[in-house]
């Protein structure tokens, strides 16, 4: 396989990823720490730092709006489920 297509299938691959997590607002971000190792804030973190090795300035909010889908405060008032006492 040629580097113009990996990059391509891995480019569509990342896409399903982020579709799949917008689509499971359910499952919170300390859900996929825990089981994963890694949650929404970090995929976005990682696209923040892919950019910035290729000379391209991206904060943080901007590459969270990209993974979530919406601004990152708007996503965690409509969908962050607060911890509960008990």
């Amino acid at each position: 396989m040629d580097q113009a297509t990996r990059t391509e299938l891995e480019a569509a691959a990342f896409r399903r990823l982020v579709d799949h997590l917008r689509e499971r607002t359910d499952v919170q971000n300390l859900d996929l720490m825990e089981l994963a190792g890694f949650c929404r804030n970090c995929l976005a973190r990682w696209y923040r730092e892919a950019a910035e090795e290729r000379g391209i300035d991206l904060d943080d909010p901007t590459a969270r709006e990209i993974v979530y889908g919406m601004p990152y405060p708007e996503w965690k008032s409509r969908y962050q489920n607060e911890p509960t006492a008990g």
